[in-house]
């Protein structure tokens, strides 16, 4: 196995423990877990670059490594939905949108018509990634104990603030319009796969 399918595969390995160290009460457990997230996020640059750099691109990877992105940055919105940052239906919406797109490719890959991740969905990527570490920096500041109770209650303002909701619903809405940009570009893709399916089984 090539090592950016490798650091995939860790990036996912990864997610659960975040997840974990994140809902515990603990200020050492937050950190850690800031750091294992952000360790999961860096795979995902390296193993891009290695991949296209030393020619080990592979189907396996173009379909798994956005997948795993997913994963990971779904977890942590619902971590923030666990803290009382995120409204859960944001989340959900963009959690549909997630398995919609990644059936659709899961199903073109089996039939041997993989589908390339497109460049509004690599957007929406960064942009979750950009909203997910500003909002544990600021959860990271609202520790007292790190930050003196000034800036900690600051921090605990602005994680509440109604920006914070809107930023989350025009993602979602972006979110949402990358999913219908997938299915109106691979439309003529996923009509033959589902024409040659209907054919094989007719057969």
């Amino acid at each position: 196995m090539t090592l950016p399918n490798q650091l995939t595969i860790l990036r996912i390995v990864l997610t659960p423990v975040f997840v974990g160290l994140m809902l515990l009460d603990s200020v050492n457990s937050r950190l850690i877990g800031i750091g294992v997230f952000t360790i999961a996020s860096l795979t995902d640059l390296y193993d891009g670059y290695h991949a296209r750099k030393y020619g080990e691109v592979t189907r396996w990877g173009a379909f798994m490594d956005p997948l795993a992105d997913k994963i990971l940055i779904t977890s942590a919105f619902l971590v923030f939905v666990a803290h009382g940052i995120l409204e859960l239906w944001m989340v959900l919406v963009v959690l549909a949108r997630d398995v919609l797109v990644t059936m659709m490719r899961l199903y073109a890959e089996l039939k041997d018509k993989p589908i390339v991740t497109s460049k509004s969905a690599k957007i929406k990527t960064l942009l979750q990634n950009v909203l997910a570490y500003l909002l544990l920096l600021l959860m990271l500041c609202s520790e007292q104990n790190l930050f003196g109770e000034a800036i900690a209650n600051e921090a605990k303002k602005q994680l509440h603030a109604p920006v914070v909701g809107i930023a989350m619903l025009l993602l979602t809405i972006y979110t949402v319009y990358t999913g219908i940009t997938y299915l109106v570009e691979n439309w003529q893709t996923l009509r033959a796969v589902y024409l040659d399916a209907r054919s094989s089984v007719n057969a």
